[in-house]
């Protein structure tokens, strides 16, 4: 059962929420994927039944076609927030971390040529690793944290919030704006590009730069 923690492990008391995602918040990302460049931001969601611990062996449906990798910098919230500004939105972060929103591509791409929502390829069980996270304290700015994804010891991603179409802050605004967010709600904020397969037993290490490396594994 999945509990928010800190970066050394202990438990956080603030209640499980739902995880909410922007996609296309990176020009790199939107260029490998050959997408257009959304005039607001893109909104989904993902259920509480899609945490995990990003320490333990991911679990990947692999019957489902290629799951791939997105790594975020994901941000824990400990106050409500409804049309709020962005000293609101301040205020009600609690820490920072790191989360993979695992992608069912081959299903997106289907459900994409359909028009249909993106649910099926985002918000399966366990599709959203997440690290412990960081007090917010802890950071003397938010749109200059640099992280990265290698696999198997080669780089696969590596981004910068400074990179963001939009801010952490002006995004969390924009999507209480659309719905209530809740203490304990995780919100994701967009991958750069480096999305790919993800195979057994690959490893993966997780870092953000200057706090902490994470390193996992693909179950097989």
């Amino acid at each position: 059962m999945y509990q928010h923690k800190d970066i050394q492990g202990e438990p956080i008391s603030l209640p499980v929420g739902k995880v909410v995602c922007i996609g296309r918040n990176y020009l790199d990302h939107i260029d490998e994927m050959k997408s257009e460049v959304p005039t607001e931001p893109l909104l989904f969601m993902k259920p509480k039944a899609a945490l995990c611990d990003l320490t333990q062996p991911l679990v990947v449906p692999k019957e489902r076609g290629e799951c791939h990798n997105e790594l975020e910098v994901a941000i824990l919230l400990n106050k409500p927030l409804i049309n709020a500004d962005i000293d609101s939105v301040n205020d009600a972060i609690w820490g920072v971390g790191l989360a993979l929103d695992l992608t069912l591509r081959d299903v997106q791409a289907s459900l994409k040529a359909k028009g249909q929502p993106w649910e099926r390829a985002k918000a399966f069980d366990l599709s959203c690793p997440v690290s412990g996270f960081i007090p917010v304290s802890r950071f003397t700015q938010l749109q200059n944290l640099s992280f990265s994804l290698h696999i198997n010891n080669e780089l696969r991603q590596q981004g910068n919030t400074s990179m963001m179409l939009h801010s952490i802050a002006a995004l969390i605004a924009h999507m209480s704006s659309v719905f209530s967010l809740e203490a304990g709600d995780i919100i994701l904020t967009g991958t750069p590009k480096g999305v790919g397969p993800l195979l057994s037993s690959d490893r993966l290490t997780v870092s953000l730069h200057d706090h902490f490396d994470i390193t996992t594994t693909v179950a097989e």
